[in-house]
């Protein structure tokens, strides 16, 4: 009877366990069509890119067989490379605008001049060169515009002086450029016909950055409803979605990114806020994964681009959502020790308890010490863990690419669990945890934030190596990205100098870490005492 009722006990807590351990893995997965189509979208986003520098092969082709005394012709030719690379590549994008000015001269047009003029000053502020746009400006010839090249003229005063308000963020100088801005808008407005693009564009554009919210949402859907091209609504709906923010409607706000990312892809355009909008947006929602999605697409197409300003505001975001993203990881790591534990306490238990019933007595006991044995060994994973947990707290910023498929990982674990206690294989099971590579997951996780480290700092080994002579520089191994000498200093960089947390990080005693670290130092041309500074100069992208 009491073996029975011992039985009976025992299943119930087997079955309490599965559900404690499996439940919240077994909810339903909500989809998100726009997410997921925007997904789609960056999978085959090489092919927009290839279709892009096809149609400039094409007009550079056109471009070469015009007769060099056909300037009108080359200067429209070189007119529509321009377009082709002012949000593409930055670089071409000023050099053909330099050349239109060159041509603008060359068939002495003043009218050419000035609009050449225009180009160059909106690829200048598309890459946040303030200095040189104002520059630019300021040596414009207004009288010599026409009408549709003074309202673009009038718009980008206005963008300029919105930009380098907001850039410098005081509250005196703000209105002042803000004032401007809107006197600039205003004067284009008056030369734009009533429902035209432009003149819904501009007004919208003044109500968005003045916060007239509800208004600046009346024109930006009534531009929306015109026949614009897919680069218009990729800007159209960016600044839906800013001014949604103002209305403080996130889910409509998220809507519009996410329409303006899209956009953005099958039009091939580097020069883009709206994947910056979105990932900032998802982070504050919580949304951690395809926020670094995200945040990563962006610094990618700045970095195509060339856009100094918007690089610098991706690089204020992402060791912010890196950082997130590695909590999450920790966190996802520890739940896959912890359900493996458990899975491998409760297959202990039940393999025991089936040994009880057909062998002695004294099993029981042998069992109770291994059940015992397996606690003492959680209690100090646990500890491990916790130890983890204040070194996660103190690290500042940046992430590990660690390999998320933890999740994958328990799913096999537990369907091969199901698979022998259906098979009935109960001495099998005790070998599970031994598929368990810890030291290959820790391997994985130095290299995740080797990774992210040198995405962040492209040129800390070759800055690092430039402070010691030839013979006593660092050479790396094929596939390795740091070692262990570079990895301690790259944490410094990070700002965490505390020798003994950085010797809980990587596993090494205080001692190691200082004798790694004086070693290091020895050999270096710099004084002892400037050395430690001279690496936390080191520049991130």
């Amino acid at each position: 009877m009491t073996l029975l009722l011992s039985f009976v006990d025992m299943k119930r807590l087997c079955w309490l366990f599965f559900f404690l351990v499996f439940y919240p893995s077994l909810a339903p997965a909500q989809s998100d069509s726009l997410l997921l189509e925007l997904k789609n979208v960056m999978a085959v986003k090489e092919t927009f890119v290839k279709a892009k520098e096809e149609k400039i092969k094409s007009i550079k082709s056109q471009l070469s067989l015009t007769p060099p005394d056909s300037l009108n012709k080359i200067f429209d030719l070189t007119n529509q490379l321009y377009h082709e690379y002012k949000v593409f590549i930055y670089d071409s994008a000023i050099s053909y605008s330099e050349r239109l000015s060159q041509l603008a001269v060359q068939m002495k047009d003043p009218y050419k001049r000035e609009y050449a003029k225009i180009k160059t000053a909106f690829t200048l502020i598309s890459s946040g060169l303030f200095k040189e746009t104002f520059d630019s400006l300021h040596f414009i010839n207004s009288r010599f515009l026409a009408d549709s090249t003074r309202v673009e003229y009038y718009n980008l005063m206005a963008r300029a002086n919105y930009d380098i308000g907001d850039f410098d963020a005081d509250k005196f100088f703000n209105k002042k450029y803000y004032k401007l801005a809107n006197q600039y808008l205003d004067s284009g407005l008056r030369l734009c016909k009533p429902g035209s693009y432009q003149n819904l564009d501009m007004t919208n554009y003044r109500y968005l950055m003045n916060r007239q919210t509800d208004e600046g949402l009346v024109a930006i859907n009534i531009l929306l409803k015109q026949m614009i091209t897919d680069h218009q609504k990729a800007i159209g709906n960016h600044h839906l979605g800013l001014l949604y923010l103002q209305k403080h409607n996130m889910a409509k706000a998220r809507d519009a990114f996410i329409a303006s990312a899209i956009f953005d892809l099958k039009t091939a355009t580097k020069e883009t806020a709206a994947m910056t909008s979105l990932a900032d947006l998802l982070y504050k929602e919580g949304d951690i994964e395809n926020a670094y999605l995200f945040i990563h697409q962006s610094m990618e197409d700045a970095i195509f681009y060339g856009a100094r300003q918007r690089k610098i505001q991706i690089g204020s975001l992402l060791p912010m959502i890196a950082g997130d993203r590695l909590n999450k990881s920790e966190s996802q790591r520890q739940a896959w020790l912890i359900y493996s534990i458990s899975l491998t306490a409760v297959s202990m238990v039940i393999l025991i308890f089936v040994l009880v019933t057909v062998r002695q007595y004294r099993k029981l006991k042998e069992a109770d010490r291994k059940i015992t044995e397996a606690n003492l060994e959680l209690q100090k994973i646990n500890q491990r863990l916790r130890e983890s947990d204040k070194i996660k707290e103190e690290y500042i910023g940046y992430y590990f690419n660690i390999n998320s498929d933890y999740l994958t990982k328990i799913e096999a674990l537990k369907k091969s669990i199901d698979q022998k206690l259906l098979a009935r294989k109960f001495e099998d099971l005790r070998f599970v945890a031994d598929s368990l590579d810890l030291k290959r997951e820790r391997e994985n996780l130095y290299h995740g934030f080797d990774d992210t480290f040198i995405k962040l700092f492209p040129e800390f080994v070759t800055t690092f190596n430039s402070y010691f002579s030839e013979e006593n520089r660092i050479i790396l191994k094929d596939n390795q990205v740091l070692n262990t000498e570079l990895r301690i200093f790259a944490l410094m960089r990070l700002g965490i100098i505390d020798t003994e947390k950085i010797a809980k990080i990587l596993g090494y005693s205080v001692n190691t870490i200082y004798a790694y670290k004086t070693k290091v130092k020895s050999k270096s041309l710099l004084p002892n005492d400037e050395f430690e500074a001279k690496i936390r100069e080191i520049k991130t992208v």
